[in-house]
């Protein structure tokens, strides 16, 4: 297999791209059907491992990552599947935090191509089953399987689970889900399953009661992360990973009932060593201290009110470049935006990706200091030139924004 041949295999799987309109048509697929023809003709690979499903808003990729960073210290060998990914592809499907082989990946993306054609995948359903039938091959001890939208009707569903977390619930992605808090969390809380223990991070009492009462319903013991004592320190320095970490240690403790051997000083460790032995960046990364520059995925309201707080609490001045998908409500996130800091806009290089002349007439109306770029990496480029001593820049709005400033500047 060359580069060549593995790039035009992902260029395929991303043509069959799911959840948003492509070309006028809406791509998600609502069901479980396909996923299940699709896991038959691998002989569910799923059904023979041991898996942990994490659902939520926000918190679930670093909640994976955090939980696999513990029971790799722990000695066990673990799946992780999040999305989406930053840099590359393969970054969606690891085991010990080393990244999907390409080879791997390329040759059962020729399978996938060849399916008959009444299944017809979409990307994430297709990504998904690769995930099965990787950690299936190399025997994982164990695999984190992260919800990709919703929960209810994801593909990644089908699992049965050992354990099932849920970090929170926040309005998102409202034009699939629902438009209500308890729309939405009805739809998160659809992973629960029967006599499978759900750990939920939710503050929120409406979100957590609903969370609560499908438990009930599925005779699931429901535990409550947010009363957990945590004293515990972690190289994850966003101040939101508090809560995520409580949901870890609940799952810890799920864990530790049913027979694994997680000591407290495997718990330790694996929260001071989550970059290392995951290779998880975007969630309050630290590209630089000198000059100080940090980037985070956070991209919705809930998400980045959190983000812009930690930002404002910094005696510095700033220099924030933001970048939206298509269904962002900037009108929301103009609100929240951090106090006397200059901004620069720039377009995620994403189909979905929007540009801020769209939105540019809010950007006047909100009065901020702010200038608009083609690209992300103008957008930096700028903000650099401009940067003086004492001061710094942050990168956000978008996964797919921190992702192509990682891209261009992360080797550098």
């Amino acid at each position: 297999m060359t580069n060549q041949q593995y790039l035009e295999a992902i260029d395929w799987l991303f043509a069959q791209l799911a959840n948003y309109q492509i070309d006028g048509q809406k791509a998600y697929k609502p069901g479980l059907d396909n996923i299940r023809k699709l896991c038959d003709l691998f002989g569910n690979p799923q059904n023979h491992l041991k898996m942990i499903h994490i659902g939520g808003t926000n918190g679930k990729g670093s909640t994976s990552n955090i939980l696999a960073s513990v029971l790799q210290e722990a000695g066990y060998k673990t799946g992780l599947y999040n999305s989406p990914h930053l840099i590359d592809f393969t970054e969606r499907i690891k085991i010990d935090g080393e990244n999907c082989d390409k080879e791997f990946v390329y040759e059962f993306t020729q399978k996938l191509r060849n399916l008959p054609q009444e299944i017809s995948p979409s990307f994430f359903e297709f990504t998904t089953i690769m995930a099965f039938q990787y950690f299936y091959q190399k025997k994982v001890d164990y695999a984190i399987i992260e919800v990709g939208l919703g929960g209810r009707l994801d593909s990644t569903n089908i699992i049965n689970p050992i354990i099932t977390a849920i970090t929170n619930v926040a309005l998102d992605h409202q034009d699939v889900l629902g438009k209500t808090i308890e729309e939405i969390t009805t739809e998160k809380a659809g992973i629960i399953k029967s006599h499978i223990p759900i750990i939920s991070g939710a503050e929120d009492s409406v979100v957590r009661n609903i969370i609560k009462a499908k438990a009930l319903e599925k005779n699931a013991d429901f535990i409550d992360a947010t009363s957990i004592e945590n004293d515990y320190d972690s190289d994850l320095k966003g101040n939101y990973q508090q809560k995520n970490i409580k949901v870890v240690l609940a799952l810890v403790k799920e864990l530790q009932k049913s027979g694994l051997h997680i000591s407290e000083k495997t718990i330790e460790d694996g929260l001071l060593n989550v970059h290392k032995n995951t290779k998880f960046i975007g969630r309050w990364f630290e590209f630089s201290q000198n000059p100080l520059i940090i980037c985070d995925t956070a991209h919705n309201q809930a998400g980045l009110e959190q983000v812009f707080a930690q930002i404002n609490a910094i005696p510095k001045s700033k220099h924030i470049i933001l970048g939206f998908v298509a269904d962002k409500k900037i009108e929301e996130v103009l609100q929240i935006l951090p106090k006397d800091s200059i901004f620069y806009f720039a377009k995620p290089k994403v189909n979905r990706g929007r540009h801020p002349e769209d939105y540019e007439d809010l950007l006047k109306k909100s009065k901020i200091n702010y200038k608009i770029f083609p690209t992300v990496q103008e957008a930096y480029l700028f903000a650099k030139q401009q940067l003086k001593k004492e001061e710094m820049i942050f990168i956000g709005g978008s996964n797919f924004v921190v992702g192509e400033f990682l891209e261009k500047n992360l080797e550098e």
